[in-house]
């Protein structure tokens, strides 16, 4: 009966997740349409999928520290809300500066919700368990974020802002299922007592200032150089296929949906045993490799069968690497698992937001580089990850098989 009352918040999880990654995966292959309608190019591409990333490093922090204040429940609920509306406002934008707004909204949503969503997952699970659970989490994040741009090309041949309308109406639906049906996990009475009137709470500077004392902080600055490297591939792939081989929002669609689904299946099925059979590091070593050598492989793509071949090991490299990271800050979080997962989505958000600004520029100079200098951004996270791995084993201590110390704080 336990298992089942905490199996049914982790399906709500899931599905509240999915809904947000596939409102954000759904814009891929429309993007490029958009962006040549307003007559821009890669370099406004870039700023629009940046924008996203802003508001969700700024908020990020914030919401996760909210959460742990006056609870997972409501912090999630106002993200799906949030996010259902600035899916509307993309559907009935005219002018560039109202999709800025929407990007800006749709990241504060996300800052809002998955945060809260990685926090939850830690308040329903025990340390054997967490991979299990943040994994479900990260294939839900996965599998939408991969069936978004299919939903997005099928829905644009109904209208090109069709896909928004139906995004931001499923976004409210799940904001009030959740509302219904998802319980809260944080005790209201420590809830109150954490949370007194008036109370002011930290500054995202002064949260990230703190960030830099927490054991867990050389996994943030992984997750920053990894976010800012995948980005690279992610927010001008799209672009790339649709200039150099002129595919259309469809055919991005089935690159993007078949390509994905190969990492999803991978992460659904495969993250917690892989992990607890080798640890975190090595695996998250080993992902690096590929994804950097996918990134360079992409130079030599001659068209679809060739970009969907690369593609899958990209992503498969994708849906391994975040979880892997995410399981390691949550494990050394102790108490502040809302803290830590804001910190860990605001850094990811960093690189999410420096990565696409900078890919869009060198994308207008020469599409091949993007992916020469995000490549090179994973090489230096898997530099940082093995000195990291070194410096820790120096120290000594019993480590576990899922690669945390079990008789220290002191990762």
């Amino acid at each position: 009966m336990v298992k089942k009352a905490k199996e049914f918040p982790l399906l709500i999880l899931m599905i509240n997740m999915f809904v947000a990654m596939t409102g954000i995966g759904l814009i891929i292959p429309i993007m490029p349409t958009i962006v040549q309608e307003f007559g821009a190019g890669g370099k406004t591409f870039g700023f629009m999928i940046a924008t996203f990333a802003l508001a969700q490093f700024i908020f990020s922090p914030f919401a996760g520290d909210l959460s742990d204040r006056v609870g997972r429940k409501k912090t999630i609920v106002t993200g799906l809300i949030i996010f259902a509306l600035s899916q509307v406002i993309f559907g009935i934008s005219q002018q560039l500066w109202l999709l800025y707004i929407s990007r800006l909204l749709g990241g504060m949503g996300a800052a809002f919700m998955i945060p809260s969503m990685m926090a939850y997952v830690a308040d329903i699970t025990t340390m054997d368990n967490r991979a299990k659970g943040m994994g479900r989490l990260g294939a839900a994040m996965s599998l939408g974020f991969v069936i978004g741009p299919g939903i997005g090309g099928f829905l644009a041949e109904f209208g090109l802002r069709v896909p928004f309308f139906v995004a931001g109406a499923v976004a409210g639906s799940s904001a009030v299922i959740s509302m219904i049906f998802l319980p809260e996990t944080r005790d209201l009475d420590s809830l109150s007592k954490q949370s007194p009137a008036g109370e002011k709470r930290d500054r995202l500077l002064k949260q990230l200032i703190q960030s830099v004392t927490k054991p867990y902080f050389v996994l943030l600055i992984m997750m920053f150089t990894l976010s800012f490297g995948l980005a690279n591939f992610q927010s001008t792939i799209s672009l790339f296929s649709d200039i150099k081989f002129g595919f259309r929002p469809i055919d991005i669609s089935l690159l993007m949906v078949t390509g994905g689904l190969i990492g999803v299946i991978v992460q659904a099925f495969l993250l917690e045993r892989v992990l607890r059979r080798f640890g975190e590091i090595p695996v998250m070593n080993t992902m690096l490799v590929v994804a950097a050598v996918s990134m360079l492989g992409l130079l030599m793509a001659q068209g679809f069968w060739s970009i969907l071949f690369i593609s899958s090991f990209f992503f498969t490299a994708a849906s391994l690497l975040r979880p892997a990271i995410n399981t390691l800050v949550s494990k050394m979080a102790g108490e502040e698992q809302g803290f830590a997962a804001g910190m860990n989505n605001a850094y990811m958000s960093i690189g999410n937001m420096v990565g696409p600004a900078i890919a869009g520029t060198l994308f207008d100079i020469n599409m091949g580089i993007p992916y020469v200098f995000g490549a090179a951004i994973i090489f230096s996270t898997l530099l940082i990850s093995i000195s990291w791995a070194k410096k820790r084993k120096a120290k000594g201590g019993k480590y576990s098989r899922m690669g945390y110390k079990v008789q220290s704080c002191d990762y």
